[in-house]
């Protein structure tokens, strides 16, 4: 069914989640920040890390996938390598829409 403009409704659906996609990336990219920052000041135990334990609180409220939460704390912790790292936030801040034709 095409609208007045002459683009379907898919388009436009399209380019509203890919304005959700990108909001709900740089969301995460601070949520996991946090989390890391959490963890490397505190260490990576939630229960003995009190602002560790808020910020993996704030990041499932968010939705947040829990392979992103743990990524984030072993990033905090020093675990892993900064390549894993630097992927998981291109992930995060591009998401699965941000090539456009």
């Amino acid at each position: 069914m095409e609208g007045m403009s002459g683009h379907s409704k898919w388009a436009s659906i399209k380019h509203k989640k890919a304005v959700v996609d990108q909001r709900r990336g740089a969301q995460f990219t601070k949520l996991a920040r946090a989390i890391s920052v959490a963890a490397r000041e505190g260490g990576g135990d939630i229960e003995g890390n009190p602002s560790l334990s808020l910020a993996v609180q704030k990041a499932k409220d968010a939705s947040m996938p829990k392979d992103n939460i743990e990524r984030a704390i072993a990033k905090g912790t020093g675990e892993g390598t900064d390549l894993d790292a630097l992927e998981s936030v291109l992930y995060e801040a591009y998401g699965p829409a941000a090539w456009r034709c």
